[in-house]
């Protein structure tokens, strides 16, 4: 999923804009959906972090959709608790008709949409820089970009070792296909820790000190698009007050 979410990102309408625009629409849809009650205020910030995502990223809807059923699915399973109860007499509909269930699940909703929106725009390097440049530290930003990194030499093992086992037949029929499985994982452990190891020494052989010095482009902060999402943000939060 996380790949999945970083191809996305990379193949956007907003890959080039700087990622400060995205963080300043997206963190501050999340913070009124925390703060803002959830009926009106959430179901607005839903509204517009899907908009945002739907027609100003370009996001496709099957993707963004796919994006949002796993946290939505976790909402609805947990709200589930809050719309029953518990009694002598079995299982029944809680007190309130479950409204307090159905506020848990929107508000959920808004804030996995406002992390999602940005996460679906913004590469993980992009991330990263960003918070950099806000004072994260430059050993765990270097060990995570790695990681990430890391992660598309396993898949790149894991797609090698499958086209052989398919190159011999070793998928045809449940029975095959669980023991091509035990054998993939049990070469891919080797493979990754071999993959580990290279990288280890070529840093060491580059004077790796900590620090990976990368060349960046410099996209600078849309000033349009920050009075347009204030403004949005701000209008939200006024129309939520005036009618709750």
């Amino acid at each position: 999923m996380t790949l999945f979410i970083d191809r996305l990102a990379q193949a956007g309408r907003w890959r080039r804009r700087a990622t400060a625009d995205k963080v300043v629409l997206a963190l501050g849809l999340l913070l009124l959906a925390i703060s803002l009650p959830p009926w009106p205020g959430a179901a607005l910030v839903l509204a517009v972090a899907w908009g945002a995502a739907l027609f100003g990223a370009g996001v496709p809807p099957g993707d963004w959709l796919r994006l949002n059923a796993a946290p939505l699915g976790f909402a609805l399973t947990g709200a589930a608790a809050l719309a029953v109860e518990w009694s002598d007499g079995g299982v029944h509909l809680a007190a309130d008709h479950g409204v307090r269930a159905a506020l848990v699940v929107l508000r959920t909703a808004a804030g996995a949409s406002c992390l999602l929106l940005l996460a679906a725009t913004t590469p993980t390097p992009d991330l990263l820089r960003g918070s950099r440049r806000v004072g994260l530290p430059a050993e765990i930003a270097e060990v995570a970009l790695l990681t990430w990194r890391f992660l598309f030499l396993l898949l790149d093992a894991a797609a090698a070792i499958r086209a052989a086992q398919e190159a011999r037949l070793g998928w045809q029929g449940w029975r095959r296909s669980l023991r091509s499985l035990g054998l993939l994982v049990a070469m891919l452990l080797p493979r990754a820790m071999e993959r580990a190891r290279r990288l280890e020494i070529g840093l060491a052989a580059r004077g790796f000190n900590g620090s990976l010095p990368m060349l960046s482009p410099v996209r600078p902060v849309s000033p349009a698009f920050l009075v347009a999402a204030l403004g949005g943000e701000a209008m939200v939060a006024g129309v939520s007050l005036w009618l709750s």
